[in-house]
């Protein structure tokens, strides 16, 4: 994308409404716009990155044999009314009635919408198991919504819901989501730990979140240090295999973490001293297991092997891809700007040319952009005519980790600039060498289109 023709609204001063870190850059980098309280419209480059997380998502999902579809955003009440949750929602459901005086809300969750779709075609035990999910945009009236994208009203969520014959089998369902999560998140480049929590409406003994510390969090967590050693990395897993999935829950979840909701000081102080830990974080994802609660209200069963109709075993599992966002510029910025993780950056590099007209250098920029292009890559090739100073502020406030700077005094000796953003260290190497290292550095980051 060359920069004179793509649309980047970005802002020299800091909004004034904005109280963290990740709301302040969203807005200064523009890739949002407030619509009203709580609720963006998603601007080209912000865009960008949202699909780009959904997209990790997806394959981490579909990895694990979840299957994709998609609901839609209002609900019927009745369904609601059945699993006995209308009334008892709170005021952060947005109730709507349509012109023929039909009740209806606008989805916060789907546990009730997926059970009715589950009840009315799958009646045998063979069916199972069966994880079904989607990622659609949710709403809920937050009395006061703030932190940009990290508690705003209308958010984009991931939600999955596992049907399951027995509670043994439900239970690895948890186990595999738990492992999926723990891909999705260091994929983006996060450690996001998970820590035992509370059910709240959804219900369910059995639920961790995943919260990545940061100082802005909304929740105070409490762990041992151990907890953030850990790295699921590349290994190779087979979300069939209970054992395995097991292992890795014992793994990540056998040291204390805990968030304020569930923290038992007693057992906290049983982690030496020099380890235990209390911090802030961010919530960016949860997984529960809730058994037959919502089958038995709404009568979603299936013949098990001895042909008697058994209320089936569920579970629900969400990623705020949204709220992701600002997590991870939460966790990754300076006083410059965002600094984006290789697996999530909206473009792999940025070209800045030092003098835009300069015919040597105009053709070089060329040459550099159509051979990343080539070699699979999205460079953002800052063509405009402007102060290098002025270029090289935009490239750090929107925070793409590789910067390739062009100019003449360069060129004579046949040489640009690569500079990695995280690090600030640059290298003088001929252009067609700073292709073949970013290249190399982006094996195993680059995101399928679905």
């Amino acid at each position: 994308m060359r920069l004179s023709r793509y649309f980047l609204p970005v802002l020299k001063e800091n909004p004034a409404e904005a109280q963290i870190v990740s709301h302040r850059l969203m807005l200064r980098a523009g890739m949002i716009k407030q619509a009203q309280a709580g609720i963006y419209s998603w601007l080209p480059l912000g865009f960008k990155v949202l699909r780009k997380l959904e997209n990790i998502v997806h394959e981490e999902q579909m990895r694990a044999g979840h299957i994709p579809m998609l609901m839609p955003t209002l609900q019927s009440a009745d369904l609601w009314r059945e699993s006995g949750r209308y009334d008892d929602y709170g005021e952060e459901m947005l109730r709507i009635t349509d012109r023929h005086g039909r009740d209806m809300l606008y989805g916060p969750t789907n546990e009730e919408l997926i059970t009715d779709i589950f009840r009315s075609h799958v009646s045998s035990y063979k069916d199972l198991p069966m994880t079904l999910y989607h990622i659609q945009w949710k709403f809920r009236d937050e009395i006061r919504p703030r932190f940009g994208v990290m508690r705003g009203r209308e958010f984009y969520m991931k939600d999955g819901y596992n049907f399951d014959l027995t509670k043994e089998d439900a239970l690895h369902a948890y186990n595999r989501h738990l492992v999926s999560y723990l891909r999705t998140y260091e994929r983006m480049g996060l450690q996001a730990i998970p820590m035992r929590a509370d059910g709240g409406p959804i219900g369910g003994d059995y639920t961790h979140e995943f919260l990545v510390l940061a100082e802005t969090g909304e929740s105070e967590v409490f762990y041992d240090s151990e907890v953030t050693d850990l790295s699921f990395g590349d290994r190779a897993i087979d979300y069939d295999s209970v054992e395995q999935c097991q292992a890795v829950l014992e793994e990540f979840t056998s040291r204390y973490a805990r968030t304020d909701e569930t923290h038992d000081e007693a057992l906290f102080n049983e982690v030496p001293e020099d380890r235990r830990r209390v911090a802030r974080g961010i919530e960016v994802g949860q997984i529960f297991y809730f058994g037959t609660k919502y089958s038995e209200a709404m009568g979603a069963t299936v013949q098990d092997r001895d042909g008697k109709p058994v209320p089936v075993h569920m579970g629900s599992h969400g990623i705020g891809v949204s709220r992701l966002l600002g997590a991870i510029i939460e966790a990754s910025h300076d006083d410059k700007g965002i600094i984006w993780p290789e697996g999530v950056t909206p473009f792999h590099a940025g070209i800045v040319n030092l003098k835009q007209g300069d015919e040597e250098a105009d053709a070089a920029c060329e040459t550099l952009y159509a051979a990343l292009e080539a070699a699979g890559l999205e460079p953002l090739y800052d063509d405009r005519n402007e102060r290098a100073g002025g270029k090289f502020a935009t490239m750090d406030l929107i925070g793409l980790p590789w910067r390739i700077t062009v100019g003449p005094r360069g060129l004579k000796n046949g040489v640009v600039e690569l500079t990695s953003r995280r690090t600030g260290e640059s290298e003088e190497m001929p252009p067609e060498e700073a292709v073949k290292k970013l290249v190399k550095i982006y094996e195993g980051h680059l995101v399928k289109g679905l």
